[in-house]
């Protein structure tokens, strides 16, 4: 792909061509991500395949705001974006959705040193450029549940001295830009200074230490990452004390990882709807599609689908709309979705019996996946006490 494919030239300088959200588009490369997620899920390892595929497709640069020659991306196509990924391959779609996620971030309330971001988006235009919040520790879990990291930075001239060791850093192996989330002061009554830290992979200092062996989304590369007496540009660490911290401003985007998981439902309906008109029993003699025990299934698991895409998208078209009690729901929208997502593959799986768990036919890895929904903040527990605290104030 060109330049002048990526970018067109205007008098302030360079724009980009804004991502293609075409359902046509989004199909073609949900296709595309599908032929390799069989071998990624098998082998685990970094795909980087899949990754380019998407880098290829404008996705990866989604989210870069107007600032930087970007173009709004909205709550909706963030959720489209993300089902057509995650039918696809769920763990490109999750790679992705990290980066997607810290542009959006950035053009929502800027944080970057501005060169540096500037440097990012440059680079972006001719090679991925992976992008995560590195945040949750073995000990201490995720941030999430309150408290304080044992990652620490302290200043010294020009900069600060960063060590720790992280857990579960979703795409620790191909990072180019690992934000890793410190404090000056593990102790909460020092009032400690506490930020992202800006790392670049290649800063020395950093070890990759690969315990990711997981039931689904195995080729995320969520490995623990230690750093030790990495030095972090003055620049690159802007702590605010930890009586002054705020939510970070997440626009709905959580809706999109809802949403990758609704992708991966679709795809095990996909392989189910295609293997109930194929299978044809002898006792039988005809396809099982035609019996109404399988039509039933069939009707249940797109209810289930029906449901958390029309909460999703619902949603998400309100909190573009500034709608504050949308905004004020969409952890409930995330449990929907995911809840959903479950059931109907489970719904699937318990239909087809042993064909469904046979490793060569790709409904049990679909199932694995699509339990790592639970896993996303905030967890079922958590979006439940929000949402019945909330509901107790009225």
């Amino acid at each position: 792909m060109t330049d002048t494919a990526l970018a067109a030239r205007t008098g302030d300088g360079e724009t980009l061509l804004p991502p293609d959200l075409s359902d046509a588009h989004l199909a073609a490369v949900t296709a595309q991500l599908a032929a390799g997620a069989a071998e990624n899920d098998r082998t685990a390892e970094f795909p980087w395949a899949g990754i380019q595929v998407v880098h290829d497709a404008g996705l990866l640069r989604a989210g870069i705001g107007p600032a930087h020659g970007g173009h709004p991306l909205t709550v909706v196509d963030t959720v489209r974006l993300f089902q057509a990924l995650g039918q696809g391959d769920p763990s490109v779609a999750l790679l992705t959705a990290m980066t997607v996620f810290q542009h959006r971030a950035q053009a929502l309330a800027p944080w970057w040193p501005d060169e540096l971001y500037r440097r990012v988006v440059a680079d972006s235009l001719t090679r991925p450029v992976l992008l995560n919040a590195v945040r949750a520790e073995p000990e201490w879990g995720a941030p999430a549940r309150g408290g304080l990291p044992a990652t620490t930075v302290r200043k010294v001239d020009g900069g600060w001295i960063l060590n720790g060791r992280k857990g579960f850093a979703t795409g620790s192996e191909g990072l180019a830009y690992h934000l890793v989330w410190a404090t000056t002061s593990t102790d909460p009554d020092d009032d400690p200074l506490l930020a992202h830290a800006v790392v670049p992979a290649t800063s020395a200092g950093i070890e990759v230490i690969r315990t990711w062996d997981h039931l689904g989304l195995r080729a995320t590369s969520t490995h623990d990452v230690v750093y030790t007496d990495v030095f972090v540009p003055d620049e690159n660490f802007r702590g605010v004390p930890l009586s002054r911290q705020r939510t970070d401003p997440g626009g709905g985007l959580g809706l999109g990882i809802a949403a990758l998981y609704v992708g991966v439902a679709r795809a095990a309906q996909a392989w189910f709807v295609t293997f109930a008109n194929e299978r044809v029993p002898t006792s039988l003699g005809r396809p099982i599609a035609t019996t109404e025990r399988i039509q039933s299934v069939a009707g249940e698991i797109e209810v289930q689908l029906i449901q958390a895409e029309e909460v999703l998208l619902g949603l998400a078209a309100r909190v573009d709309a500034d709608d504050p009690a949308a905004a004020r729901k969409t952890l409930a929208g995330k449990l929907i979705a995911t809840r959903a997502a479950v059931t109907a593959v489970q719904t699937a799986v318990a239909a087809l019996g042993n064909p469904a768990l046979t490793r060569h036919n790709p409904l049990q890895r679909h199932l694995r996946d699509v339990l790592c929904s639970r896993v996303h903040p905030p967890q079922d527990d958590a979006a439940l006490i929000i949402t019945g605290r909330a509901s107790l104030s009225r």
